[in-house]
């Protein structure tokens, strides 16, 4: 973890008028397509959730825009990425987990059980391990929804990106799923998200 030179940054002026404003954030839903991954999955038994999550963790891990946080008028740079994603529970309530990010999917898979293993035999709403270098995630598999609005608790210094997975739609022979997207637009901008969604779509397609 680092602390960013504002005064020397390119987007100077443009860290300073975003955070005049009274809700800094923006959002956009894209597709991906998951038609190969989801294959990937299937024929390893594997969970298709945690295989989409790790790819968009890989991609996440490659934006540097996407690393920098808010603390109090300072940007701190984080070195890694982790993923912090909302886990179901048997009565339809949830918990938030915190993942430990790994390029490797085995190490990045045994994360995410612990998480769940800890949250489906608690009843805590909080993982007792947090910081702000991670993205908040969380699946609604209900609905293939073309808009997305997330809770705003009214602090600008909010700067974790949050994301959010919908239904898969059939299209073209293709499996397309919905990705929201929410970021502060003092340090993201539409390249940076432009950037995420690329690398997102290269990692959906690796057959590994």
């Amino acid at each position: 973890m680092k602390y960013l030179d504002i005064e020397s940054w390119n987007r100077k002026e443009l860290f300073r008028h975003f955070r005049t404003l009274e809700d800094p954030t923006f959002g956009l839903v894209a597709d991906v397509d998951v038609s190969i991954i989801y294959q990937l999955a299937k024929e390893k038994n594997q969970s298709f959730f945690v295989r989409y999550l790790h790819a968009c963790m890989k991609a996440i891990n490659t934006v540097e825009n996407l690393k920098y946080r808010l603390e109090d008028d300072m940007v701190v740079v984080y070195e890694r990425i982790n993923a912090s994603a909302t886990i179901a529970r048997p009565d339809n309530t949830f918990g938030f987990s915190y993942i430990g990010y790994s390029e490797s999917f085995e190490e990045f898979q045994l994360n995410f059980q612990k998480e769940k293993e800890r949250i489906l035999n608690s009843n805590d709403l909080f993982p007792p391990k947090y910081s702000l270098g991670c993205i908040h995630c969380s699946a609604i598999p209900w609905v293939s929804f073309s808009g997305h609005k997330e809770p705003f608790s009214g602090n600008k210094n909010d700067s974790v990106p949050q994301l959010a997975f919908g239904k898969i739609k059939e299209q073209n022979k293709k499996m397309l799923m919905p990705v929201a997207i929410n970021v502060n637009h003092a340090l993201v901008d539409g390249y940076h998200v432009g950037q995420f969604f690329g690398k997102f779509q290269q990692e959906l397609d690796k057959i590994d």
